[in-house]
C-alpha cells in the first residue's frame, strides 16, 4: 500500500469508529510523517512518482509525509492556471513553501541580454511581468533568470553593462511586489554569459536591488570553479537561494565528489533559512531509487 494511502485509510478508519475527532485525525496523520530536515530541501515533480503516482499534487503530499517542507518547479509558468492553483492549494494544505520557477523566456541562447538589443529586453521584461502574476497565484518569492549567451562581437565589459541595465529594469518590475529574481551561473555550455559566482556577485552589486540576487547552484559551481564553501562565503551577502546536485553525474548526494554534509553544515552555521533546491536526477530507478534519495539527504543533513 502506498504511504499516503496508508495515512488516509488510518485516519478514515479511526473516524468511522468514533475513536478520533477531525483534529485528532490530523494530528495522527502528522505523527506518521517523517521528521523535518534541518535545512529546507525542495524536491521537484517526478522525484517520487513511483511511490506517489504521476499526479504532482499526490507527489507533494508524499513529499510532505517524508519530511520535506518545500518544492520547486522550473516550468511553473508553462502550466495552466488551474494546475497552478491546485499546486498552490496542496502546498498550503501541507504547510509547504514554493521555491523557484524559471522566468519564461527570461534569457537564453536566442535572447541574450548581453547584446544590448531592445527586442531582447522587451522579451525579458514581458516574462518578468507575467512571472509576477504566476508568483502571486502560487505564493512564490523567487524566480530564476539566466541572462543568455555571450555576445562575442562586443567587449566583455560592455556586455556586463548591458546585462546590468536589463536586470535593473527587471528589478523595477519585481521590487514593488517583494519578489526576487535569482541569477543562476551555469555550466551547461561555455557559450553562456553567466558562469561564475564572483561574476554574478559583481552584477548583483551593479543592479543594487533587493530583487536581484544569486542562485548558487553547487553542482554548476563545482564544475566551473570548485572551492564551494569559500566562494559561498565570498558572495554570501548576495545569495538568496541554493540548489544542489552531486558532480559528476548531477544526482543525489553521495554519488559524486562533493561532501554535502560539510556544505549543508556550513549553510546551517551561517544561519541560512532559505530553500535548498534538489536540482538533480536520481542515480537509481523505481521505489528503491526514491528511497535511496531520501536516505542520502538524511545522511547529508545529519550534521548536528
Amino acid at each position: 500500500m502506498k504511504r499516503r494511502s496508508f495515512v488516509k485509510n488510518t485516519v478514515l478508519g479511526a473516524s468511522g469508529l468514533g475513536m478520533a475527532s477531525g483534529l485528532q485525525a490530523t494530528t495522527r496523520n502528522r505523527s506518521l510523517a517523517d521528521k523535518p530536515f534541518n535545512l529546507n530541501y525542495a524536491p521537484h515533480q517526478g522525484m517520487f512518482k513511483n511511490h506517489a503516482g504521476n499526479d504532482f499534487v499526490d507527489q507533494i503530499h508524499y513529499m510532505a509525509d517524508r519530511g520535506f517542507k518545500s518544492i520547486e518547479d522550473n516550468g511553473m509558468m508553462k502550466r495552466s492556471v488551474s494546475e497552478q492553483e491546485k499546486i498552490s492549494k496542496a502546498l498550503v494544505d501541507n504547510g509547504m513553501d514554493m521555491g523557484v520557477f524559471v522566468v519564461d523566456k527570461g534569457g537564453n541562447g536566442a535572447n541574450t541580454l548581453a547584446a544590448g538589443k531592445q527586442e531582447h529586453l522587451d522579451i525579458f521584461l514581458d516574462g518578468c511581468r507575467r512571472a509576477v502574476e504566476v508568483a502571486k497565484r502560487v505564493n512564490a518569492k523567487w524566480m530564476t533568470v539566466v541572462p543568455g549567451n555571450f555576445e562575442r562581437r562586443l567587449p566583455l565589459d560592455i556586455q556586463t553593462a548591458n546585462v546590468i541595465e536589463a536586470l535593473k529594469r527587471g528589478a523595477e518590475i519585481f521590487e514593488p511586489h517583494g519578489l526576487v529574481m535569482v541569477l543562476e551561473p551555469l555550466s551547461d555550455t561555455p557559450d553562456l554569459f553567466l558562469r561564475y559566482s564572483p561574476q554574478t556577485y559583481l552584477i548583483c552589486k551593479g543592479v543594487d536591488s533587493p530583487s536581484c540576487k544569486i542562485l548558487y547552484d553547487a553542482y554548476h559551481m563545482q564544475k566551473n570553479e570548485g572551492n564551494l564553501i569559500k566562494n559561498i562565503d565570498y558572495t554570501w551577502d548576495e545569495i538568496a537561494y541554493i540548489q544542489v546536485g552531486d558532480n559528476p553525474g548531477r544526482k543525489e548526494p553521495y554519488t559524486g565528489e562533493v561532501n554535502y554534509q560539510n556544505v549543508f553544515k556550513h549553510l546551517y552555521e551561517k544561519g541560512y533559512k532559505g530553500i535548498v533546491g534538489m536540482e538533480h536526477g536520481l542515480s537509481e530507478g523505481g521505489k528503491a531509487g526514491e528511497e535511496k534519495l531520501v536516505q542520502a539527504y538524511r545522511k547529508a543533513d545529519d550534521f548536528l
